[in-house]
């Protein structure tokens, strides 16, 4: 019984992939953690930062009011 229950699961193991393919070695729990935490998270960061650089507001002189920008 135990070598027919073995056998299923071995068989259910192969079934679930395409013709011809084998499956690679898994991931280590820090090479998942690098690939889908860290790395995007550090993108994110990265980009709100250079965004926020680009758009930021700026220090703005007192000298260079007009009459556009300006209400006096």
């Amino acid at each position: 019984m135990m070598i027919h229950l073995a056998s299923a699961i071995n068989f259910l193991k192969l079934d679930n992939q395409e013709d011809g393919t084998v499956a690679g070695e898994g991931l280590s729990a820090v090479e998942t953690f690098a690939y889908f935490f860290a790395a995007p998270t550090a993108l994110f960061l990265l980009i709100a930062v250079i965004t926020y650089a680009l758009t930021g507001d700026r220090k703005k002189s007192k000298n260079s009011a007009s009459a556009i920008t300006s209400i006096e």
